[in-house]
């Protein structure tokens, strides 16, 4: 994205995600210090998978936590009645938030107690409510054949939003 003065924009990670950015800005040091240790983390894991001279380059993840719980309400707000956007959104890019939303649920597991519950985990509900709200039980996997977890897991251990699919389709 460019400004008018012709400079590039810095990524805005709560584009379209103004409960995400809400939140984030309620989150505790102690909150905002797990997540940190997270994102370097992940940071590592990106770095790892290019070329050594592109590495130092990379300097920030981008999956962090706040990308993906971002990604996940920009996800649910396109099922929604009243989204307006004309930003592309391929069913690709479905699956990609849906991995996000099991990769959220991994790193929730492992936060302390006063993060899951508290206003990060509380958001996290919410947008899961809004997501049943929006989708439909989806007992044929119809969405199957495109969209499709990037771990291999049995059926049971799959998150309830692979076996739903939207009323309202974000990418059609």
């Amino acid at each position: 994205m460019t400004r008018r003065d012709g400079k590039r924009a810095p990524y805005d990670v709560f584009w379209a995600a103004p409960e995400t950015g809400a939140a984030w800005a309620e989150l505790p040091g102690a909150a905002l210090e797990v997540i940190a240790r997270c994102d370097a983390e992940r940071l590592e894991v990106e770095r790892s998978r290019v070329a050594p001279g592109l590495r130092a380059s990379i300097s920030e993840p981008v999956y962090s936590v706040a990308d993906r719980v971002a990604s996940w309400e920009r996800a649910v707000r396109r099922m929604e009645p009243g989204w307006s956007s004309e930003d592309f959104y391929p069913i690709s890019a479905y699956g990609n938030d849906l991995d996000s939303r099991d990769a959220l649920g991994e790193l929730m597991r492992a936060m302390p107690l006063e993060v899951r519950e508290g206003a990060l985990g509380q958001l996290l509900a919410r947008l899961d409510a809004r997501f049943r709200g929006a989708s439909v039980p989806d007992s044929e996997r119809s969405l199957c054949a495109w969209v499709r977890p990037t771990k291999e897991k049995p059926e049971v251990e799959l998150g309830e939003w692979w076996k739903r699919k939207p009323v309202r389709l974000p990418w059609g």
